[in-house]
């Protein structure tokens, strides 16, 4: 399957990769370290596992974070974000500070 061309806006293409919220919160966990798909879906909470796993195989792709699969039974697959993914954690950061501005001034 052949990639789509990025978008020319800067933010377009920020938004084309995370831009789901699934995606953002794939990132917030994966900040910490690597983690297996049980406990990102754990922490996660409400994702489907097929939404999941399309978000998970979406950010492979686009170079976000790797998956590693361990011939084990059952297979044990793990998920860490590579340098482009920790690259993010800026935007992460500004949008947690600014939800936690904007929860103050709203609560």
């Amino acid at each position: 399957m052949e990639a789509k061309p990025l978008p020319a806006c800067p933010v377009e293409t920020t938004l084309t990769l995370i831009g789901d919220k699934w995606k953002v919160l794939i990132l917030r966990d994966l900040m910490g370290g690597t983690k297996r798909f049980g406990e990102l879906k754990k922490s996660i909470g409400t994702v489907t596992q097929k939404v999941l796993t399309a978000q998970l195989r979406a950010m492979e792709e686009s170079g976000l974070l790797t998956r590693k699969v361990y011939a084990e039974v059952p297979p044990r697959v793990e998920y860490t974000l590579t340098e482009t993914g920790y690259s993010l954690k800026p935007v992460l950061d500004a949008m947690m500070d600014w939800g936690e501005t904007y929860k103050a001034q709203k609560g």
